[in-house]
């Protein structure tokens, strides 16, 4: 059930899974960058999200270097990016842990912009889509890809209040950048 009290200000929490990274031999996972697709696609994520008009308070980032770089890439595609977070708890998270965080969260914050990783992100969002439009939800369970970015949005008091099954889940894209040549 979706919560429609209007006990709260409307919040939207994005979530941005990071884009395609490299596999460089001898790199330890934390630390692999963007691979090319990857750097093509971070960019049309911002992109998407502008188009949007979802364009977020604060930016909540796993320090992995691929979700850093992912992050950059969107925010430079916006006016003025948003203060960021890097916040070691987002890697490797599943979507108990990532929920902690996003409890966290400072009551004057509209809108979150999480950027993390899988099974995790794609947990959280089937954890708190109490319903959604279109067919995004069945689009997130199907699959939630590299760049994938999931909009939920919710009325609540408090970003410590956001509950299980309390969002709606608004757009779920997939947003690709076009190859150069």
């Amino acid at each position: 059930m979706i919560a429609r009290s209007g006990a709260g200000p409307l919040r939207r929490l994005v979530v941005l899974r990071h884009a395609k990274s490299a596999w460089p031999i001898g790199v330890a996972d934390h630390e692999r960058p963007l691979g090319p697709r990857g750097l093509r696609d971070a960019p049309a994520a911002g992109r998407a999200l502008a188009d949007a008009g979802c364009l977020p308070d604060l930016a909540l980032c796993s320090t992995a270097v691929r979700a850093r770089q992912t992050g950059e890439l969107a925010a430079a595609q916006w006016g003025t990016a948003p203060p960021v977070r890097l916040d070691g708890r987002l890697y490797g998270a599943d979507a108990a842990e990532l929920l902690a965080v996003v409890r966290e969260v400072p009551d004057e914050v509209r809108t979150l912009l999480v950027i993390g990783h899988n099974p995790g992100l794609e947990e959280l969002v089937l954890e708190l889509a109490g319903d959604s439009l279109d067919d995004a939800l069945d689009d997130v369970r199907t699959k939630f890809p590299t760049s994938a970015v999931a909009i939920l949005a919710w009325h609540g008091g408090a970003w410590s209040e956001l509950a299980p099954g309390a969002a709606l889940l608004t757009d779920m894209i997939v947003p690709r950048g076009k190859p150069q040549g």
